[in-house]
């Protein structure tokens, strides 16, 4: 009796401590198979993916493909989970099955919806592609019979990281066992597999061409054949197939000397122009006029407003004498601490200080009037940089009309965005400073003042490049951004362009310091399918998105064209052969995925290990009762 319960712990302990996952902890793509119980799954084994990452420029198109069997003797229905950075647009999607291979087609959501759907009910084989949230992707994927293998491939595009000098590429090949403290109430659950049963091999290569010469090409975590195919292109690939247990991430430092340069890639119709600053800044120190916004309202009360009155005290000392510096506080109502801006002075500084020091968070956010106040250029100064640096949470409701406001009103200001506390709505302070022409700094406790105000005020102390402008040969080209932000140091500037007759010359100015600068390109229009198009559409969608006008229709119709995932469509890709497989049968199994490296084991599936402890105890009990009783 002791050894039979002896052995039901050593089953049970396992099931138990299967961990689990919700679907904004998925971090990469991963297979989950639907269970009885709604909304819940399991993560099933990848066979084999193969990963080609193509980077022109900042641009970086990616097409993984992955291919999944059903290990069961019934037939199931899954779900694709797989997480791309906020940028990324997501824009084919295939899948085969068996010898077939069916394209997906974007469709409205509403329509693709009911494609799936009706395939689902007829027993043939589907393919769905949603946008969660903007970082999280989904594809259904109905009827896979036993033992069958379906292969699906997606193909996406985003913006290469660039900082400290160097781009960053990194793409998510694993995910880790997560606690989930309610699995009842997660969109998405998943156990991991013990680590004798990792199967995944993944195979990358990347095609670069970075548009620059470079000094160095390295993976950070794997090791990798990189090969010169000529000027600033070149060829990386994994070394054999390796096991999906860590990110992939591939960094790669131009040679850019000490001055800005610029980089002009095309796409038949489109084109993409990139200035990079030099590796070496100095340019002089350009007198400035500042002007501070302030959110002192009622939900900047506690550790924000402290981070932001440190802040305000930190960007104040940051002020040189040439300077000319204005404050203004809103809540309910707005306050500036004087009319005009007025000089760095001691004594203005000093006043300042004791302003801020003052400052107490109560009332609404009435943004508008500070906005207005703040961008109100009376007496515009040409030789001094005006910059408006807005600290807040961003808790307000009327986006669309600040941003329209933003437009309108920024004349030679450049606005940058400070968001203040755990919780800002990074959606208004990454378009506010987007339409400002300026940038976004996250701030989320008083601990990360000194750090990251520090870097912001030097940055913008020095701009490389000011009043940055394109002009082409082409008289009706349409560009997004339309109006282009200032080069700072450690900042790319990208434009995508649309052109309606792709010949002639792209001429990029500037104004460096007190001097000209400018750098001319030829078109060299090639037909290679580098993403260029798609990004032009992804930006025009994102500026229709901020517009306050019903724009549904013209945003469809882009997306259409071309074949984006929007929030107004998806991707659907059907198998018209009916599969013979009644649906209703269908049921899944708990399968294993892939664990990180250097992980020994599964976890627990709850917060803590309590419910694993409980379920022990009370066995061992039984053990210690059956003991007990036979003596």
């Amino acid at each position: 009796m002791i050894r039979k319960l002896a052995v039901v712990i050593l089953i049970l302990i396992p099931i138990a401590a299967r961990a689990q996952i919700t679907i904004d902890q998925v971090q990469s793509g991963t297979l989950l198979l639907k269970t009885n119980q709604p909304g819940v799954y399991v993560a099933a084994p990848t066979v084999e993916t193969d990963v080609k990452l193509r980077v022109r420029g900042m641009i970086l198109r990616g097409e993984i493909t992955q291919r999944f069997r059903n290990p069961e003797p019934t037939c199931a229905e899954a779900v694709y989970a797989f997480p791309l950075p906020e940028d990324a647009a997501v824009d084919t999607l295939r899948m085969t099955v068996g010898q077939r291979v069916i394209e997906g087609e974007i469709k409205e959501r509403k329509e693709a919806e009911q494609i799936y759907q009706q395939a689902k009910s007829e027993g043939k084989k589907a393919s769905l592609l949603s946008q969660e949230r903007p970082n999280i992707f989904t594809i259904s994927i109905s009827t896979i019979a036993a033992g069958e293998e379906v292969t699906v491939a997606i193909e996406y595009q985003q913006s290469v990281d660039y900082r400290d000098g160097a781009f960053r590429l990194r793409f998510p090949m694993t995910v880790a066992p997560r606690y989930n403290v309610e699995p009842a109430l997660s969109r998405l659950i998943a156990p991991a597999g013990e680590p004798a049963l990792r199967q995944n091999r993944v195979h990358l290569a990347v095609d670069l061409d970075s548009g620059f010469s470079l000094r160095r090409v390295d993976s950070s975590y794997h090791q990798v054949t990189t090969t010169a195919l000529g000027g600033s292109h070149y060829a990386v690939t994994l070394n054999g197939d390796v096991p999906g247990d860590r990110d992939f991430e591939l960094v790669w430092q131009p040679d850019l000397g000490n001055e800005p340069k610029s980089a002009l890639f095309t796409e038949k119709d489109y084109g993409l122009v990139m200035i990079m600053p030099p590796a070496v800044t100095r340019s002089a120190r350009l007198p400035k006029e500042t002007i501070f916004i302030i959110d002192t309202s009622g939900s900047m009360e506690g550790p924000s407003i402290s981070a932001a009155r440190a802040a305000l005290q930190l960007a104040l000392d940051h002020l040189d004498s040439q300077d000319s510096f204005n404050i203004i506080e809103f809540n309910s109502v707005t306050h500036p601490l004087w009319s005009d801006a007025r000089p760095a002075t001691t004594g203005n500084l000093v006043e300042a200080k004791q302003f801020v020091n003052a400052l107490r968070a109560t009332g609404g956010t009435e943004m508008m009037p500070a906005l207005d106040a703040a961008l109100r250029d009376a007496t515009p100064n040409e030789s001094a940089v005006r910059q408006v640096i807005f600290m807040t949470d961003g808790q307000v409701g009327n986006e669309a009309q600040l941003f329209a406001f933003i437009r309108a009103h920024l004349g030679r200001s450049r606005l940058f965005t400070v968001g203040i506390g755990t919780a800002p709505n990074t959606h208004f302070m990454r378009d506010a400073a987007r339409f400002g022409r300026g940038t976004f700094t996250y701030i989320g406790n008083r601990d990360e003042v000194q750090t990251k105000m520090s870097t912001l005020f030097e940055k913008l102390e020095s701009p490389v490049l000011t009043n940055v402008e394109l002009r082409f040969d082409d008289p009706a080209v349409e560009m997004w951004p339309q109006r282009i932000p200032d080069l700072y140091a450690g900042e790319p500037v990208v434009v995508a362009v649309k052109f309606s007759k792709p010949s002639g010359r792209v001429i990029a100015s500037a104004k460096r310091g007190t001097e000209e600068w400018n750098d001319v390109h030829s078109m060299q229009v090639t037909s290679e399918e580098s993403g260029i198009g798609r990004l032009w559409a992804r930006r025009k969608i994102e500026a229709l998105s901020d517009s306050e006008k019903d724009v549904r229709q013209p945003i469809v119709e882009l997306a259409l064209a071309h074949h984006l995932v929007s929030q107004y469509t998806s991707l659907v890709a059907v198998d018209h052969t009916p599969s013979g497989v009644p649906p209703e049968i269908c049921e899944t199994r708990p399968v294993p995925m892939n664990l990180p490296l250097g992980w020994g084991g599964s976890l627990p599936g709850t917060a803590s290990p309590a419910p694993l402890e409980i379920m022990i105890g009370m066995l061992l009990l039984a053990v210690a009762a059956t003991v007990a009783i036979r003596r």
